[in-house]
């Protein structure tokens, strides 16, 4: 019976970790369905479990030391994809730029520390962001895009605008 429960118990921790997917050769965002993009692109795509990731986060972040505003915004997260672009024949920001017009993106917030520039570019309908793409560019035609989906206000996403601004973004280089 004690070995019938352990296998159960690997099943479904077996089907909640898969939903983690590390991959360099499917993108797991829609940014970029052209194929010239997967072909000439070295690139890493990360599918985050929310449910794995929140309490690791905000444990972190109240560590750190960050506002409330920053922990409450991180509870209404529903799902989080990252895609790191090294190096693309293709040009990573007219793609991306493409893709924000066509499905009526507006930035929220663009910054330029270090080399690097930050930009929120936010999906909304009837005053409730449902998507926001974080994109970090750096002056060596690297690219971090962060595409997170949940339900947010705009007054969610200045409090976070405001909340950046009191403790500067802080960017580590390896």
């Amino acid at each position: 019976m004690l070995r019938f429960i352990y296998i159960i118990m690997l099943a479904i921790l077996g089907f909640f970790l898969q939903s983690c997917m590390v991959s360099q050769k499917k993108v797991h965002t829609d940014f970029f369905d052209n194929p010239d993009f997967k072909n000439n692109s070295t690139y890493v795509s990360i599918n985050v479990p929310t449910f794995l990731a929140k309490s690791y986060v905000k444990h972190a972040l109240k560590e750190d030391g960050e506002s409330q505003e920053v922990i409450d915004l991180v509870r209404k997260i529903s799902d989080v994809k990252v895609l790191i672009v090294e190096s693309s024949k293709t040009s990573v920001k007219s793609e991306f730029q493409k893709y924000l017009t066509k499905n009526n993106y507006q930035e929220w917030m663009s910054v330029r520390q270090e080399g690097q520039l930050v930009s929120i570019n936010a999906q909304e309908s009837k005053d409730v962001i449902n998507r926001m793409i974080i994109n970090v560019n750096d002056d060596n035609d690297q690219s971090v895009f962060v595409d997170i989906k949940g339900k947010f206000s705009p007054d969610d996403i200045s409090k976070i605008i405001n909340a950046t601004e009191k403790h500067p973004i802080k960017i580590h280089k390896n």
